[in-house]
């Protein structure tokens, strides 16, 4: 334990911790404390984080001991550990590990259960939610279940504060030659010919040897940082027929051109599976939309069928924080086949993150923005909050309306209508996004400013077209709704200027900052304002969107603009 009273830490006993922000070692504090705990608060003096069973357990799928866990919490402090939480922690890192799933006999139709200790197994024997699952005692350190149900007893031990390390194996799936296209010269190295970076070779090692016998895990890069072509590294490693399943028939199509660009796959390999097409290939790019699309709200998912179409040997989930809770269930079904997850955060705002990590896999493999930044491969971001004032009609509005509607009547504020116009023209020649959550107020600055506008009434063949002429220089500015928070390739986006948002979504900011991530040329540099409407709900709910990037290191500059700038 420290006692020395130099830590920048404050440590509590109920699992918080309280980081000074003007400390000396700020920025060291931060870096070590996302490795096992999550950022709660970020007011300016002391950010608040909070140690979680699954920060911990995915730390300790990373490798982390609790000992090295201690060590860091010991040198932070700067009164020492409480008694009580250096046990609590010991005691939930041990807790992963401690059951051990195998293949077991009988033609593969049951599993084994084995238990470090029997005396976990009597606790368990006792729960009537695994009972009812087919859990059967055998020995004093094993215990029998049907495979069918693989993945919700992975789900319900991990409920029960047990999470498993899967070594049940997988199937290997159809085998299917997908190679790298080689460029000029180029060897047969795996992966040379289109150049992975380090930390791409690194995701794809870490994937196959993470949580039991690998196979099944979650990589967490930034926006533009290359994550698809992790995904395909990992499909050319195993050589096999592969799901693909992403946000939008946007992503859909880059998914394609990416496998065809890379590799040395025909077009008539390559199926889509959309609101627009039914084509169920050896690799099959598909929408979480059309998986979820039912006739009649009580009706059937027609479409869940496709994880059984053809014996994929690999699933691919793109925007894995996104998946919605029906494919959870599905996913459930196919835990004999490999899963691979890809995002740029792990936050879910339903709070199923327990589920991704049962269900799809551990963090196998993540590395911090900042780090990527720093390397040049994303581009530095200087991030401003603009506090826009709000008229006297709009201010009289907000303060007779509900708690909802003040939100969304700060958020509608159109002054900020002119604050975006100031935005721009203080950024000449530059590819400019202007995103926003309520389509009324897109029309009207759409409008206003001269722009095209995208939103989810926009037929996918104008969403391309506008995209293209985006990236190829013709339009500098789009004007786009929530449909341009996900897997939207605009790698000359340099502006991002966000109207307003889903209240206090950590995960919508993170997306739209991804947006314009992309390196560079130059000194690679790019913009992210956020206009929040002054003496508001909107500013709570700005301050809870912004945690997950400042835990990533990413500072807010606040600027404020005076009424008379801002009227119209």
């Amino acid at each position: 334990m420290n006692g020395s009273g130099k830590g920048a830490c404050i440590i509590r006993k109920d699992r918080t911790i309280l980081l000074e922000c003007g400390h000396p070692g700020f920025e060291a504090a931060r870096t070590a404390l996302a490795d096992f705990a999550e950022l709660v608060k970020s007011p300016p003096a002391y950010h608040t984080y909070r140690i979680t069973h699954l920060s911990l357990w995915n730390a300790a799928a990373a490798g982390k001991t609790a000992q090295e866990i201690l060590k860091v919490l010991s040198l932070l402090s700067r009164c020492g550990i409480p008694a009580g939480l250096e046990e609590e922690v010991r005691q939930l890192v041990s807790r992963y590990g401690r059951l051990e799933l195998h293949s077991g006999a009988a033609g593969g139709s049951l599993m084994v259960l084995r238990a470090d200790n029997p005396v976990l197994l009597d606790e368990l024997a006792e729960q009537a939610s695994l009972q009812e699952l087919g859990l059967n005692r055998t020995a004093p350190l094993e215990c029998r279940c049907p495979s069918e149900q693989r993945g919700l007893l992975k789900q319900e031990l991990t409920r029960l504060g047990f999470p498993v390390l899967d070594y049940a194996g997988y199937r290997d799936g159809q085998a299917l030659n997908v190679p790298w296209k080689k460029a000029a010269g180029s060897g047969a190295v795996s992966g040379e010919s289109v150049g992975l970076r380090d930390y791409q070779e690194e995701a794809v090692r870490r994937f196959g040897g993470i949580g039991g016998s690998g196979g099944s895990g979650v990589v967490v890069l930034p926006c533009g940082a290359g994550k698809t072509l992790v995904g395909l590294a990992v499909l050319e490693s195993l050589q096999c027929e592969t799901l693909i399943l992403t946000s939008n028939a946007t992503s859909v199509a880059q998914w394609k051109a990416e496998l065809l660009k890379r590799t040395g796959l025909d077009e008539e390999a390559v199926g889509e599976y959309s609101g627009v097409k039914r084509e169920v290939r050896p690799i099959t790019v598909a929408t979480y939309q059309i998986l979820t699309h039912r006739r009649s709200k009580g009706g059937p998912f027609g479409h869940m069928n496709l994880f059984n179409e053809r014996n994929w040997g690999l699933i691919i989930y793109d925007e894995v924080h996104l998946l919605p809770a029906p494919v959870f269930r599905a996913t459930a079904d196919i835990q004999a086949t490999r899963r691979l997850g890809l995002t740029a955060t792990l936050v879910r705002e339903d709070g199923r993150e327990d589920d991704v990590f049962s269900l799809i896999g551990p963090k196998c493999y993540e590395l911090p923005w900042k780090v990527l930044e720093k390397q040049g491969w994303i581009a530095a971001v200087d991030c401003i909050e603009v506090v826009v004032p709000m008229g006297t009609d709009i201010r009289h509005r907000y303060m007779y309306a509900g708690a909802k509607e003040q939100f969304r009547v700060a958020a509608g504020n159109p002054a900020k209508a002119r604050a975006a116009a100031k935005i721009i023209a203080a950024h000449p020649g530059a590819a400019v996004l202007v995103i926003g959550q309520y389509l009324d107020q897109l029309e009207q600055l759409a409008a206003s400013l001269g722009a095209p506008l995208i939103t989810g009434r926009t037929s996918q063949q104008e969403r391309s077209g506008l995209y293209a002429a985006f990236n190829e220089g013709a339009i500098r500015l789009l004007v786009v709704s929530k449909v341009a928070n996900f897997a939207v390739n605009l790698p000359d986006a340099s502006v991002a200027i966000e109207v307003s948002g889903a209240y206090g979504s950590r995960q919508e900011e993170a997306q739209r900052l991804g947006r314009i991530l992309r390196p560079k040329p130059g000194e690679n540099k790019a913009y992210f304002y956020t206009l929040v409407s002054g003496d508001s709900r909107e500013q709570d709910f700005a301050l809870r969107r912004r945690l997950f990037l400042t835990e990533q290191g990413y500072d807010y500059a606040v600027q404020t603009v005076q009424l008379e700038e801002v009227s119209l």
